[in-house]
């Protein structure tokens, strides 16, 4: 096994685990709050999504599909606070925009070469990464980070326990 593979399990286990865990959920379901003043799922995955654009962006330009116009915005620290459906998207477009940027993710890390792994991280994220190879693996860290939230959401849905 090499770092190519390392890094693409830890993505495809993270979007497993984040697909399962949104597969019940209904719209209206992304807007709950598991406690007062944390993140509903909507505005998680609309982070999630742009993160991952904007990372992978930044290590291989051009390599990501753009997102819709407005996208960014409506997924800021500021917009956290939102409720209404209205201000963020269905399910089905998260999961169609989530699909898309990942396989540009995994098309990318096809395109690096080992040393390429090895290339210092974008000077944004190197208080968190260190390496390239690291920020393509945040893809699949960052999710999971994100998806224990859902965890706790789907609990007070009184959803069944997947993992």
């Amino acid at each position: 096994m090499n770092a190519h593979d390392v890094i693409r399990d830890s993505i495809n286990g993270a979007t497993m685990i984040s697909q399962g865990y949104l597969a019940d959920l209904s719209d209206a379901d992304l807007l709950v709050r598991p406690v007062p003043n944390a993140n509903h799922t909507a505005w998680q995955l609309g982070h999630l999504i742009h993160g991952e654009n904007e990372m992978i962006n930044a290590c291989c330009p051009g390599s990501m599909p753009a997102l819709p116009a407005g996208f960014a915005e409506k997924h800021t620290k500021e917009t956290a606070k939102l409720d209404s459906a209205s201000s963020f998207l269905t399910k089905e477009k998260y999961l169609s925009l989530m699909a898309e940027q990942r396989a540009a993710t995994l098309k990318a890390l096809e395109k690096l070469s080992a040393a390429d792994l090895d290339k210092p991280a974008p000077e944004q994220y190197q208080n968190f990464v260190k390496t390239v190879g690291a920020v393509f693996n945040m893809q699949g860290v960052h999710w999971l980070m994100h998806v224990g939230q859902w965890a706790v959401v789907r609990r007070k849905l009184n959803r069944p326990v997947l993992f």
